[in-house]
C-alpha cells in the first residue's frame, strides 16, 4: 500500500504582529515544532481521519464537493480549493495525524496542520501546476482564509510552507524572501491562556484601517508603507483620541520591522540589536493595541531578567505564546524563568527548512 508522510512546523512571528493584514511586511520564521500526517493508502473511497492528540476521527468521502463550508472546517475548504487546481482525489486513505505543536497557542497549529494536509493531498493526487513551497503556502492561505472570508493574512501559510525565517511583503503584488536559515537562542514560551482569533483581529484590523481611512481624507497620499515615525505628529490631530493608539501602532510596529530586517540582511547578526527591536515591538503590542494578557506579561519579565536579550507576544494575542531571543547556549535559565512565572511550556526551538514530504 502506498504511503506519504507529511511534516508542517509551527511558525513564530518575530516582527510584525498585526501588519500583514494591512499591507505590511513582516519577518517570521518556522520552528522545529510540527504537525505530522502518516497516510495510508485505503480502498474504502474516503479519507479516514485519526486525529490521535485531540482523539478524534473524521471520515470524509473522497468525491464530496463540500457546497456548503461548515465554519473553519480547512479540511473541506482546501478540498474546494485543490479540486479548482486539478486536484482530484480517486482513491481512499488512512491517516494518522500526530503532532507536538500546543493547540491554540499561538503558534500556529492549525495552519500548520492544513498545511501537511495539502501537501498530502497534492502529492497524492497531483495538481495543475508545479508543486513548489510557493504553491502550498498560496493554497494555505486560499483555504483558510479566503475560502472562509477570515480576516487573517498571510504570514502562518508562507512562513510554514517556505520555511526558514522570510521576509513577507503582503503589498500588491505579494511577494516573499528567505532572509536567513538559522537564528540561535530562540525559545517558545507557551502561556496556557487560550488566545483569541477572529473576534480579536478582526477589531483590530478594522480601527486601524478606519483610522487609515480619516487620515487619506486630509491626505489623499497617504501611503502606510512610506510614513516614518516622525510623520505621526503631522496625523494624529485628524484622529478621534480612540483610534489614535491603532494608526501608532501600525507605523511603529513597520518601523521596527524594517529595522530588523536591515539587521537580518548583515553577515553576522547581532542579537543584541534584534532583542532590543523585540522589545520594542512588543511594547506596542502590549501598550498600544493591548493585546497581552497579565501572564504572558509576567513570561516576558521574567525571561528579560534572566538575561534574555528580547521577547515578544506571538500571534492574535489574548493569550498564546511569546518568542524569546537568549544568547545561544544560555537557553536553559531563561526555560526555567519563563516557567517559574506561570507558563505551561517553555522550550528552545531552532528554525525549520518548511513543509515537506519526508
Amino acid at each position: 500500500m502506498k504511503e506519504i508522510i507529511s511534516l508542517a512546523p509551527g511558525r513564530t512571528c518575530l516582527f510584525g504582529d498585526h501588519q500583514d493584514y494591512l499591507g505590511l511586511p513582516v519577518i517570521a520564521c518556522a520552528i522545529s515544532r510540527n504537525i505530522k500526517l502518516t497516510a495510508v493508502e485505503n480502498n474504502t473511497g474516503a479519507f479516514k481521519l485519526n486525529m490521535v492528540d485531540i482523539n478524534q476521527v473524521r471520515i470524509i468521502d473522497i468525491n464530496q464537493t463540500f457546497t456548503e463550508l461548515a465554519p473553519r472546517d480547512y479540511f473541506a475548504s482546501s478540498l474546494r480549493v485543490l479540486r479548482r487546481h486539478g486536484c482530484i482525489p480517486n482513491v481512499g486513505y488512512d491517516i494518522t495525524v500526530t503532532g507536538n505543536i500546543p493547540i491554540n497557542s499561538g503558534t500556529s497549529s492549525s495552519s500548520a496542520l492544513l498545511l501537511a494536509w495539502i501537501n498530502f493531498l497534492v502529492n497524492a493526487y497531483g495538481v495543475d501546476e508545479e508543486i513548489t513551497p510557493e504553491f502550498i503556502s498560496r493554497m494555505g492561505y486560499l483555504s483558510e482564509v479566503v475560502e472562509h472570508g477570515e480576516p487573517g493574512g498571510m504570514m502562518d501559510h508562507y512562513s510554514i510552507g517556505v520555511g526558514n525565517i522570510v521576509h513577507i511583503d503582503t503589498r500588491d503584488p505579494f511577494s516573499f524572501s528567505v532572509i536567513g536559515t538559522e537564528l540561535g537562542g530562540l525559545i517558545t514560551g507557551v502561556s496556557g491562556v487560550p488566545k483569541e482569533t477572529i473576534g480579536l483581529i478582526g477589531d483590530l484590523k478594522g480601527n486601524a484601517l478606519l483610522a487609515i481611512t480619516t487620515i487619506k481624507k486630509h491626505f489623499p497620499h497617504f501611503d502606510l508603507n512610506t510614513a516614518e515615525i516622525e510623520d505621526l505628529y503631522k496625523y494624529v490631530n485628524y484622529l478621534p483620541d480612540r483610534l489614535i493608539p491603532f494608526f501608532e501602532a501600525a507605523i511603529k510596529n513597520h518601523h521596527y520591522t524594517k529595522m530588523a530586517l536591515i539587521e537580518f540582511q548583515k553577515p553576522n547578526l547581532d542579537l543584541k540589536k534584534i532583542g532590543a527591536l523585540m522589545n520594542q515591538h512588543h511594547a506596542v503590542l502590549r501598550d498600544l493595541l493591548k493585546i497581552t494578557v497579565p501572564r504572558i506579561d509576567d513570561m516576558i519579565d521574567a525571561a528579560l531578567k534572566a538575561g534574555a536579550y528580547g521577547a515578544k507576544i506571538v500571534g492574535s494575542g489574548g493569550g498564546g505564546s511569546i518568542v524569546v531571543l537568549a544568547e545561544p547556549g544560555n537557553e536553559a535559565p531563561v526555560v526555567e524563568a519563563i516557567l517559574a512565572a506561570g507558563a505551561v511550556a517553555a522550550y528552545p526551538v531552532t528554525v525549520d527548512p518548511g513543509s515537506r514530504i519526508q
